[in-house]
């Protein structure tokens, strides 16, 4: 039996303050003091508008932890996945193309009537034991 439930129902987040879910307000206000420590750690080196841009490119990264989902996962859990998939458990996957009609017309080409049986009869016998083999590796 499967229950249907609105969209919205399942996006629900629990608002805390201004609107924000606790972990967005979490970095955002981590974001915030980022831009002020920025600021005022620099600001005897750089000019008001160099600063600014320094301030928005250091808090940024920042607000954008606490707002930015991809696949449903917040970001510590992607970096987690991430990590895990690319650097824990790497997988080298490679492609070989095969053409199941040759391997089974391989004995017919080598040796035509080989068996004694018409070629036709052979090419089928042939394919279809090749894609018996095949199923049973995509099985297991």
């Amino acid at each position: 039996m499967e229950v249907k439930i609105n969209r919205e129902i399942q996006a629900y987040t629990e608002s805390m303050f201004f609107g924000l879910s606790l972990r967005q307000l979490i970095f955002s206000i981590l974001s915030v003091g980022v831009a002020v420590g920025l600021y005022f750690g620099l600001r005897a080196h750089f000019g008001v508008e160099t600063l600014s841009w320094m301030c928005i490119l250091g808090a940024a990264p920042f607000a954008a932890l606490g707002f930015i989902t991809w696949h449903g996962m917040a970001a510590e859990k992607f970096v987690w996945a991430f990590r895990k998939s690319e650097i824990f458990m790497p997988k080298r996957l490679t492609f070989r193309a095969t053409n199941i009609y040759y391997e089974a017309l391989k004995p017919a080409i080598k040796h035509p009537n080989a068996s004694g049986k018409p070629l036709l009869d052979t090419i089928i016998n042939k394919l279809s034991a090749v894609l018996t083999v095949r199923k049973e590796k995509h099985h297991d």
